[in-house]
């Protein structure tokens, strides 16, 4: 079955993903940071089986962290099935996922029930229909820890209310380029939106890769969070192609583009940052019809690509540098018909 990245989804050009969350606890546990071993265990059968035994089966493989290697937990981090933490930390913790890894759900994080489904391009209201589906399925056989007034309890107070999380990755190489992001990330924000790096809080946003999401989740409603972000969204696809056309009219950008092509379809070696930035450029060519490539095997590439992805494939932990040959073999084959 093949994965959801490897899509082009609606507005594709400019969102490469979605993602939907929804976090829950049990009302009889106290929340995570504060569960032993074995009541963690506890909480992992019994999401478990409110799952894997249910009618309407999301055809769901139940996987304990423990029993994967440190280079596959990074890996589902680096595909963003997983947090950072979650991988780096996988005693007590489990992992419910389905094959095309369109739906995972964390046990055991931050907290109880850590539930997310991704879809390629803008899907917004598709992903939260689904995430629903399955938090209704839960909701019938666990004892949520909801309170009238506060919402879904959570761990971490900003996601009391709702407690959903909805987000997209956006490429944005030109208004990052042309240096409107700062002014648009401050209005973003006075709009209760935040924009950061493709890993969340923190992180750089390589590859020009940004992530949008909403940062209010008391007070309001899942489907009008939905909708706002769903706007701001649409206003940002038209803005970057704005920008990219202005950008991609100068030869010199252009130029840029095709060496980007020229140095990814013969170098031997090639690090993950050079990686990013160059793969970028190929993108913002292919979205703008400069380059006969499609964007699917672009965002294949983008994430296959990964440290501890390439070394998940491999079945072994390969140092940097074997890593870098790896990387530049890998694409210079998958882009050697363009």
């Amino acid at each position: 079955m093949s994965k959801w990245y490897i899509e082009k989804g609606e507005q594709g050009d400019v969102v490469m993903s979605t993602r939907v969350r929804l976090a829950r606890n049990l009302e009889e546990y106290p929340f995570p940071g504060r569960l032993d071993s074995e009541g963690k265990r506890r909480v992992n059968e019994q999401v478990k089986n409110a799952l894997l035994t249910d009618e309407h089966e999301t055809a769901l493989h139940y996987i304990e962290m423990q029993s994967l290697s440190r280079e596959q937990a990074i890996s589902l981090a680096e595909r963003h099935l997983i947090s950072p933490e979650f991988a780096s930390s996988r005693d007590g913790r489990s992992l419910l996922l389905t094959e095309d890894e369109t739906v995972s759900i964390m046990l055991c994080e931050e907290d109880h029930i850590r539930l997310q489904v991704m879809k390629s391009g803008l899907a917004l209201m598709d992903c939260y229909v689904l995430a629903d589906k399955i938090d209704s399925i839960l909701d019938k056989k666990l004892n949520y820890a909801f309170d009238d007034r506060l919402g879904y309890l959570t761990q971490c107070p900003t996601n009391l209310g709702t407690a959903m999380r909805a987000s997209v990755m956006l490429h944005l190489p030109a208004l990052r380029r042309s240096g409107q992001l700062a002014v648009l990330s401050s209005t973003i924000s006075k709009l209760g939106l935040t924009l950061r790096g493709a890993y969340g809080e923190g992180s750089e946003p390589r590859g020009d890769i940004y992530q949008l999401s909403n940062q209010i989740t008391l007070g309001i409603t899942e489907r009008a969070a939905i909708e706002n972000l769903q706007s701001i969204t649409r206003q940002l696809v038209t803005q970057e192609r704005a920008a990219a056309q202005r950008l991609c009219s100068n030869i010199v950008e252009e130029d840029k583009i095709y060496r980007a092509l020229g140095v990814l379809k013969n170098a031997r070696v090639l690090s993950s940052g050079e990686f990013m930035d160059l793969m970028s450029l190929v993108r913002l060519g292919a979205a703008r019809g400069i380059l006969d490539i499609p964007i699917e095997k672009i965002n294949e590439l983008t994430v296959s690509m990964q440290p501890a992805t390439i070394n998940a494939a491999q079945g072994k932990a390969l140092d940097a540098s074997q890593r870098d040959c790896v990387r530049a073999d890998t694409v210079r084959e998958a882009l050697c018909e363009f």
